[in-house]
């Protein structure tokens, strides 16, 4: 099975990005599943259903969320409208949507998709994700009730996404960081059979301080003050992410390539 994941979208650079782009991209790869992480999709803050729907449109097949799962107002109720959309697992108890979902691949296979939150450096003291991603992977046996297993872990520190990766070692095909922004090149297979990388890196223009226009963090870095809002810079995007082809028996990773694509940065993939 043959599986595209893109880091956060930001802003309009990267739905700009993602709609020319992704279904020559998913033609290319020959992909079975592609899940994309929309959590900064709108403004650079939450996502709203009209871009949700743009990124399905491009050929997504899955959306995880974030932090700012509903920092956008429509998606309280969206997200129990269209399924597809996932927040994190441990998010508030009460929150609407869900953190897992089983779909069904182009091909058939069953595919479970799931979502956490970090706890280390984050401004909101989460449920244990630990725990959280526990509960549910043992319900849902790699190569049994899922032929495909992929957790997004959300957070800030590298350190806490390895260790969600190892803990998820031969229980998940792929383990991928989010968040920060900036991907990280340790793409590899875990001794389990784990595809894992601590981030995947954002689809959005890299001319920016982590998506947003320069200046105001700058100023901000330098005087401690701000001045005016964050606004998502809008330059090339580059498309960043990991390309995963897994085992339909065992459901382990076989190979895993970082994808890189347009934009400033180096380029990478297949």
């Amino acid at each position: 099975m043959r599986t595209l994941f893109l880091g956060d979208v930001m802003g309009r650079a990267g739905r700009r990005a993602i709609t020319e782009n992704l279904p020559k991209l998913r033609d290319e790869l020959r992909t079975d599943f592609i899940v994309v992480n929309g959590e900064n999709s709108s403004n650079g803050m939450g996502l709203n259903a009209e871009h949700a729907n743009d990124i399905f449109a491009a050929g997504a097949d899955c959306i995880t969320l974030g932090d700012h799962a509903f920092d956008q107002r429509d998606m309280m109720q969206h997200i129990d409208k269209d399924q597809r959309i996932l927040r994190p697992l441990n998010f508030a108890k009460t929150a609407p949507g869900r953190g897992h979902k089983l779909f069904k691949a182009k091909g058939g296979q069953k595919v479970l998709v799931l979502q956490v939150l970090g706890q280390v450096f984050m401004k909101r003291a989460y449920d244990d994700p630990f725990s959280a991603l526990d509960a549910v992977l043992r319900a849902h046996p790699l190569g049994g009730l899922a032929q495909m297993i992929l957790v997004d872990v959300h957070c800030e520190a590298t350190s806490e996404k390895m260790g969600i990766g190892h803990f998820c070692d031969g229980r998940a095909s792929i383990v991928v960081g989010t968040h920060t922004h900036v991907p990280t090149a340790d793409a590899q297979i875990l001794p389990g059979g784990t595809a894992f990388q601590s981030d995947a890196g954002m689809c959005g223009d890299y001319n920016s301080v982590i998506g947003m226009e320069k200046e105001e963090p700058m100023r901000r870095f330098v005087t401690g003050m701000s001045k005016s809002r964050f606004t998502p810079a809008n330059g090339e995007a580059t498309l960043s992410g990991l390309f995963v082809v897994t085992d339909n028996r065992t459901g382990k990773a076989t190979s895993v390539e970082m994808i890189r694509r347009g934009g400033r940065l180096e380029q990478s993939g297949p």
